[in-house]
């Protein structure tokens, strides 16, 4: 069913433009700094959100807090060592955390009312949401890549048959609403972590 939430619809477009484009130059830009040309040939090197959004993807998520974007073309060969996959894997989650650590910080310093709280609030709330789900180790997700990433290369080779049938198994896993098995203790995990580091820097 589609989440609606009165005025909070609104607010969620500014926020997904901010937490997608983030997490996919993060990509981008780690995959370039790794020697990969592909990003900045493909026009991906922006923050300009139009060249990472996919249409249908961000109504999803608008809609059904489940979505996509594009993904960022990336060519390992360029790479220097296997771990090339995994920093680039992990570039967007991290994004995600480190954007929900900003506003939850923002957040607690308690500088702001009315709809740019609100705003905050769906901005803390859509970045550790994409954080926690890009790590789920199920294709085509972050978590994915960097799992088969760390694995010696003859257990990921052997593993590499998942990559067809990943997006069909997470279609399954949201539609039966089984994602939340795995999904609330990985936010609940992520929430507690930003809450006590935010207090930590707060505190300085």
């Amino acid at each position: 069913m589609p989440y609606f939430s009165g005025p909070e619809m609104l607010l969620r477009i500014p926020a997904l433009l901010i937490a997608i484009t983030f997490h996919e130059y993060a990509h981008a830009r780690v995959s370039y700094a790794l020697g990969d040309p592909t990003p900045k040939w493909t026009g991906r090197l922006t923050l300009n959100p139009l060249a990472h959004l996919d249409p249908v993807g961000l109504l999803m998520l608008w809609l059904f807090k489940f979505g996509w974007a594009r993904p960022v073309m990336i060519d390992p060969r360029y790479y220097s060592s296997k771990n090339g996959i995994v920093l680039t894997s992990l570039a967007g989650p991290m994004t995600n955390f480190l954007m929900a650590f900003i506003t939850l910080v923002i957040l607690k310093l308690n500088l702001f009312g009315g709809l740019l709280a609100a705003f905050l609030e769906v901005l803390f709330s859509y970045n550790l949401i994409l954080a926690a789900f890009n790590l789920i180790p199920i294709a085509p997700l972050d978590g994915y890549k960097i799992v088969t990433g760390l694995l010696p290369w003859k257990m990921s080779n052997k593993l590499s048959f998942l990559e067809t049938y990943g997006p069909f198994i997470l279609i399954l896993i949201v539609y039966f609403d089984v994602i939340d098995v795995v999904l609330d203790p990985l936010i609940y995990l992520f929430l507690r972590v930003l809450d006590r580091l935010s207090d930590i820097f707060l505190n300085l």
